[in-house]
Order: structure tokens, then C-alpha cells, then sequence
């Protein structure tokens, strides 16, 4: 088995990514480079499941696609044409220097630690949602792809585009709603299956899988990379890997981003996150995530979100204040709402052009900064879950307080070699 290389050492190693940690190759210009103007090109790391769509996403040209999965990888060159070439390894696509920008479609336990890694090879970032697994993997993000100048994104929408869920239209007339303070202050956001929010609820692990032989098409030590080794089942892998704690959090951690990041949008939440949250769910195995039946989050100014896993509350408003409520459709008691709509001014402009971003060095509408914030949303929840109990967050420090127990799964351990 060949040594895997860590963050760490992966820059002082790989001389070509070394070269463009800072100035990316499109920047340089002259032989051999492209300038602004010309085509940017892209890498997809992870081909199954959500990875396939990433091939077409955007208008770069794909030049590499990577999966530790062999058969997959070998389908998405046949996809991507004759100009693709294939990798096992993620860290041969990080040390390409004609390579601008990175697609990360991998189990959300590679998020972090791949974007990262992108980011000081110079690279720019398209992350599937949810952002990273962890509140501190998040903060870390953060924190080197602004060292690094990088321009990231997350792959979810709905706070700019498409219909959001339940409701017949984008999310703009009810975040002029709020921004009108006709609704009062503060608010409660109800999201259930009204907004199809369990489509994913019953998502879970096995707990009494038995160890199976790794298929020889697939590296499974790297599959894990940082997870802790468990022996393999083909139920931990590809598209039921969501069901277990190691790489995921169920059904939240699966669909939580893209319905909660609206949610924080429209109470203008990007920076910061609550600092209660409650839970009613069945107690959890310690590896396989399963359901659980309401999580209650509080900010502090009173702003309450709650996530109605049961749909108890399946006739209530979708947000509400002591002036007034909304539901689906835009129905509503507020009287005349949608002349009043009409006359209101629209949210302020969002840069939803990733690449158009990346050419021009700003920052993307849905970046590094409020999607951990909408990433955390899902990582307090799911925290409380696993625990089964009632917890307080400081949004400040990104920790919870007074609960070692809570913190450990704040900053949980890497399997080495991997680490931050």
C-alpha cells in the first residue's frame, strides 16, 4: 500500500501545486497558461451519485475526474470525452496546475479536509452540501480558503434561484416580507413535510451489518481517508454511506443545508448561528444515525427555527411573528399581501455567477462564510440528536458551553495520516 500523503506535507511535496498555492495559473498568462478571457477548467473529485451531475455543472471544460472507485471513475472519463483523464487519487488532480477549479462530490467526510487542500494548491472550490461534517472542520475552511484568496462555493440554491420547496416560488417575496417587518420581530420558521421536508427523514445505518470483502474495484482505505476504520460493508459506501455517523448524519446531514440555508437567508442569520437547541428523538446508535421527531433551534434574539420531523405541526405557518404568518403558497393573514409584495423593494443583489466570480476575485453569493454558518445550523441539530439531549452553543467561539461531551464532536479526530 503507498504511503497517503497529508495536508501538511502535500505542499512541500507536490512541487507543481506548491507552485500556484497563491497566484493561479490563469492569473500568470503567458506560455502555456490561459488569461481571464479564455476557458476555465475544472476537476470533479467524486463521480458517484451527485458527482455525475457535477460533470456538466458550470461552463469550464472538465479535464479530470477522480474517484476511489475504479469503475466509477472509468465511467465518468467515458462521460467526460477524450480530452478527461481518470485518478484514484485526489491529490495527483490537487498537484495539476492547469487545473483551476475543484468539483468535491465525495462523501461529506472529505469535504473539509479536500477543500483545504484545494485551496492552498491554489485551487478554487464547488463543495457538495453538507459543507463539512463538523462545526470545526467548517471553521478551518473558512479560515484557509480566505488565507489562500480562494473563491468557494456550496452546491445549494435556493437562497438565489429555483422554486423553494413548498412554496411555488424562489424565496425573494419572503424575505421582502421579513425585510418589511410587517410579519414583527422575533420570527418562528416551521419546516416540515408541508415543504417536503421528509423526504429523507427515515435515512439510516445497519447496526448489525457483518464484514464483507472489499471489492477489488475499490481503494476503501482511502474511501475512509479520516474516518476511523470500520470493516467493510457495501452498505457504508457510495449511496448509503449517509446513514452512518462516521461519514454523515442521516437524512439532516443528506438534505439539512438545503433547507435550512433558505431559512437563515431569510432571517438574516449569515452571521451568526442559535445558541439553544432542543431535541426529541429515539436514542441513537453510536454508528448508524437514524430519525428523530423535533429539533427546536433558538437564536438569541428570540428567532426560533423548528424542524417538524413528524409533521405534527403540518397545518401551521411556514414563519411567523406577532404580526402576522405565511404559509406555503404565499397564503397569509396579512391583508393585501401580494400588492403589498409588489411595492416593496427587492433584497440586494447576489452574485450567483460562480465562474464569472472566480474570473473576477469576489466572493459567490452562497460562500465559504454563510454556508458554514447554514453548515453549522445542521451540525447543532444533529449534535443534539446523537446526544439526545438539550444543548447551548456560543456562537462567537463555535462551541458549546459547558459540555465536553458536545465538543468532542465539535473537533473529532482524524485517522492518521489525515489531519487539518
Amino acid at each position: 500500500m503507498k504511503t497517503r500523503i497529508t495536508r501538511r506535507n502535500f505542499l512541500s511535496t507536490a512541487a507543481n501545486a506548491a507552485l500556484f498555492t497563491i497566484i493561479p495559473r490563469y492569473v500568470l498568462g503567458g506560455q502555456g497558461f490561459t488569461v481571464p478571457s479564455e476557458q476555465l477548467t475544472k476537476a470533479v473529485i467524486g463521480v458517484g451519485g451527485m458527482g455525475r451531475g457535477h460533470l456538466t455543472m458550470g461552463n469550464a471544460k472538465l479535464l479530470a475526474v477522480c474517484d476511489t472507485d475504479e469503475d466509477r471513475m472509468k465511467f465518468a472519463m467515458e462521460k467526460g470525452g477524450k480530452d478527461v483523464k481518470g485518478y484514484r487519487d485526489f491529490l495527483e488532480v490537487l498537484a495539476r496546475p492547469d487545473i483551476d477549479i475543484i468539483h468535491i462530490a465525495t462523501p461529506p467526510h472529505w469535504h473539509g479536509l479536500i477543500s483545504a487542500m484545494a485551496a492552498e494548491a491554489g485551487k478554487d472550490i464547488w463543495c457538495e452540501k453538507p459543507m463539512t461534517r463538523t462545526i470545526g472542520e467548517g471553521k478551518k475552511v473558512v479560515e484557509i480558503v480566505n488565507r489562500c484568496g480562494r473563491i468557494f462555493r456550496i452546491n445549494t440554491w435556493f437562497r438565489f434561484q429555483s422554486t423553494f420547496y413548498g412554496f411555488g416560488t424562489n424565496v425573494v417575496p419572503i424575505k421582502k416580507i421579513v425585510l418589511s417587518g410587517m410579519l414583527g420581530w422575533p420570527l418562528k420558521v416551521i419546516v416540515n413535510a408541508g415543504t417536503g421536508f421528509n423526504w429523507k427523514f427515515g435515512w439510516s445505518g445497519l447496526i448489525d451489518a457483518k464484514p464483507e470483502p472489499v471489492p477489488p474495484q475499490l481503494d476503501y482505505d482511502l474511501w475512509l481517508g479520516p474516518a476511523p476504520f470500520k470493516p467493510y460493508h457495501h452498505h457504508r459506501v457510495h449511496g448509503t454511506f449517509r446513514g452512518y455517523w462516521d461519514y454523515d448524519a442521516g437524512g439532516l446531514g443528506d438534505m439539512g443545508q438545503h433547507y435550512l440555508d433558505p431559512v437563515q437567508y431569510i432571517l438574516g442569520k449569515d452571521d451568526t448561528s442559535p445558541v439553544e437547541v432542543d431535541v426529541d428523538a429515539p436514542p441513537q446508535h453510536p454508528d448508524a444515525a437514524s430519525s428523530w421527531r423535533r429539533i427546536t433551534m433558538k437564536y438569541a434574539d428570540g428567532c426560533t427555527i423548528i424542524l417538524d420531523g413528524e409533521n405534527r405541526d403540518k397545518d401551521a405557518p411556514f414563519i411567523e411573528g406577532p404580526n402576522g404568518q405565511v404559509y406555503p403558497q404565499l397564503r397569509s393573514n396579512i391583508p393585501n399581501l401580494l400588492q403589498r409584495l409588489r411595492e416593496l423593494p427587492d433584497p440586494e443583489p447576489q452574485a450567483t455567477d460562480f465562474e464569472d466570480c472566480v474570473l473576477k476575485r469576489r466572493k459567490f453569493a452562497l460562500n465559504e462564510i454563510n454556508a458554514h454558518r447554514s453548515c453549522t445550523l445542521v451540525n447543532i441539530a444533529s449534535s443534539a440528536v446523537r446526544l439526545g439531549r438539550s444543548l447551548r452553543f456560543d456562537p462567537v467561539a463555535q462551541q458549546f458551553i459547558d459540555d465536553e461531551e458536545a465538543n468532542r464532536l465539535v473537533d473529532q479526530p482524524m485517522r492518521a495520516p489525515w489531519h487539518f
